[in-house]
C-alpha cells in the first residue's frame, strides 16, 4: 500500500511517497480503499507542526476521504464489504488504504461521486456546523463571509444561499468578485477599495449583518463588529489572515451581539451524531442538485506536494482532492 508520509516538519516539499504494510483493522474498525482524500489549508500547518493536532510521525496528511470498505474489523455491524462511505478521520487519509472507526464512517449515496463526497467533511462540515448549530441562520438574514474565495469561505457562500440568506462575500483584490458572486452571493465587498463597516451598513439598509462567518480574522474584526446588526451573531472560524486580533467588548455589550466561537473538530468528538446528521444533509443536497461543490484539481498521490503547495500560495478555487 502506498501512502503519503511526513517524517520531519516542513513544508510540502517534505512530503515523501513510500509503500507500507496492507492495513488491518481491528475490533470495530474498518479499511477503506480510499477513492479520493481531500486537502485542505489545515494540511499545510499539520505537517508543519503549526496545527493544534500534532500526530506523532511519519504521518499522512489529509483529514477527511471517500471510498469502499475493503476490510471488516472483529464486531463491526451495519457495515458491509464494498459499501460506499466518507469519513472525517483528523488525518492520514492520504494514503491508498486507511483504518477508521466503523462509527465514524457515513454512507454515501449513489449519486455522489468520491471525489465530491471527500471534499464536503471538513470545509462544508465546518460551515454547517457554524452556520446551522453555532448561528442560528435564518432564511432573510444577511450573511457576512469573510475570505470568501478560500476554502470554507466559498462553503460558507454556498451553504448561506441555500439555508435562505442574503450573503455578502469579502474578498481582497476586484478580480475575486466574479467568483463569489457566481456561487450565489449578493453582494461582494473588495478591501482594497472599499472600507467593510460602511459597505456592509449600505447593502443592508442600515441594519447590519446578523451573521458573521469570519475565518480571517486580523483588522477585518473591528470592523465587521461593528457592521454586526442589534443581536447579531459573530462566528469565530478561524485566523487566516494571521494574527489575532483583540476585541473590543464595549461592542458586544452595547449590541447584545453574540461571539461564537466554531471548533468544529472538537464538536465532531462530543456530538458524533450531529455531526453525522450534518454530513448526511450536504450529501442529500448535492445528491438531489441543490448543492454542486466545485472540484480545484485531481492529483496522484506522487503529486501531493504540488497539491499541498497550491493550497499555501493562496491558487484554490474549489477542492483539492487526491485521487489514489
Amino acid at each position: 500500500m502506498r501512502a503519503v508520509l511526513s517524517h520531519a516538519p516542513g513544508g510540502p516539499d517534505t512530503l515523501v511517497v513510500e509503500t507500507l504494510p496492507e492495513p488491518v483493522p481491528g475490533p470495530g474498525e474498518v479499511v477503506v480503499a480510499v477513492e479520493a482524500a481531500a486537502l485542505n489549508f489545515m494540511d499545510t500547518l499539520i505537517i508543519a507542526d503549526r496545527y493544534q493536532v500534532k500526530p506523532p510521525r511519519p504521518f499522512s496528511p489529509s483529514a477527511e476521504c471517500a471510498g469502499t470498505v475493503a476490510a471488516l474489523g472483529e464486531g463491526v455491524t451495519g457495515v458491509s464489504l464494498g459499501d460506499r462511505v466518507c469519513a472525517y478521520t483528523g488525518h492520514g487519509a492520504a494514503r491508498e488504504k486507511v483504518v477508521v472507526p466503523a462509527a465514524d464512517l457515513v454512507p454515501v449515496p449513489e449519486a455522489v461521486p468520491s471525489e465530491v463526497a471527500a471534499g464536503l467533511i471538513v470545509a462544508y462540515g465546518t460551515t454547517v456546523h457554524a452556520l446551522k448549530d453555532r448561528g442560528r441562520l435564518q432564511p432573510g438574514d444577511w450573511l457576512v463571509v469573510t475570505g470568501a474565495t478560500g476554502g470554507v469561505g466559498q462553503a460558507a457562500v454556498e451553504i448561506g444561499r441555500l439555508m435562505g440568506a442574503r450573503v455578502i462575500g469579502v474578498v481582497g483584490s476586484a478580480e475575486k468578485a466574479a467568483g463569489v458572486l457566481a456561487l450565489g452571493a449578493e453582494a461582494v465587498i473588495d478591501l482594497s477599495s472599499e472600507d467593510p463597516k460602511e459597505r456592509v451598513k449600505t447593502l443592508t439598509g442600515d441594519a447590519g449583518a446578523d451573521v458573521v462567518y469570519d475565518a480571517v480574522g486580523a483588522d477585518l474584526v473591528d470592523p465587521l463588529v461593528r457592521a454586526t446588526a442589534w443581536g447579531g451573531r459573530y462566528l469565530v472560524v478561524g485566523f487566516a489572515g494571521g494574527d489575532i486580533p483583540r476585541l473590543a467588548l464595549n461592542l458586544v455589550l452595547l449590541k447584545s451581539i453574540d461571539v461564537v466561537g466554531v471548533h468544529w473538530g472538537a464538536w465532531t468528538k462530543r456530538d458524533p451524531a450531529g455531526h453525522v446528521a450534518n454530513t448526511r444533509w450536504l450529501l442529500d443536497a448535492v445528491a438531489d442538485g441543490r448543492l454542486t461543490p466545485t472540484i480545484h484539481a485531481r492529483y496522484p498521490l506522487d503529486r501531493a506536494a504540488e497539491a499541498l503547495d497550491e493550497i499555501a500560495g493562496r491558487r484554490v478555487r474549489g477542492k483539492v482532492v487526491l485521487t489514489p
